[in-house]
């Protein structure tokens, strides 16, 4: 038999239950901005510490000998700007499916390698103007890009996916840096 209390208090579980995802969606969805955040973060973090390297980038660039399908230096900042956004978006993206997929942490630690051999070939370009390193660095981080490629393709295909300009603007470093060098023995030695 019913208690006077259960009587006159409203039992509606069906709006409880719903309130209850609400508040689990919007936890959700909290957590996933603060993990795209941190992303953003990581990456424009790796991008700053490659930058600190190029504060002379415009004028060492224009004293090179570059072969004529070379880029203007005004190109590379807005390029680099919109590789490292969808670099964050989609390591984010694999974040977000590291409990469905036991391939999700090893391929963000690859990610966290590849930005750490990226910001350090500014270094050895920009800063140090060592050639031979320069281009060894980016022969490494077009390897490590790759496979990043790969281990996110293994997580979430659209993350990959994001990766795949990345990729193709590192080929094109790769052999910008491959004919700077071999046009100029003095200055990257």
């Amino acid at each position: 038999m019913d208690t006077p209390y259960e009587i006159l208090l409203p039992v509606n579980t069906h709006d409880d239950r719903r309130r209850q995802r609400a508040r689990e969606r919007a936890r959700e969805r909290a957590q996933s901005l603060v993990s795209l955040a941190i992303s953003l973060v990581a990456c424009f973090s790796a991008a700053g510490i490659g930058a600190l390297a190029t504060s002379d980038a415009p004028a060492f660039y224009a004293g090179l000998t570059l072969p004529g399908w070379a880029p203007p230096a005004s190109l590379f900042g807005p390029v680099w700007t919109v590789l490292y956004a969808l670099m964050a978006v989609a390591a984010w993206l694999v974040w977000r499916h590291r409990e469905e997929s036991a391939h999700a942490i090893p391929a963000l630690r690859l990610f966290a390698v590849q930005l750490v051999v990226n910001a350090f070939w500014s270094w050895t370009f920009f800063a140090w103007h060592l050639g031979g390193l320069a281009v060894l660095t980016i022969v490494t981080l077009l390897a490590l890009v790759v496979l990043t490629l790969r281990a996110f393709h293994r997580v979430h295909p659209p993350a990959a996916f994001l990766l795949v300009p990345y990729a193709a603007w590192v080929t094109f470093a790769t052999a910008l840096a491959l004919a700077a060098w071999r046009l100029n023995p003095t200055l990257l030695g």
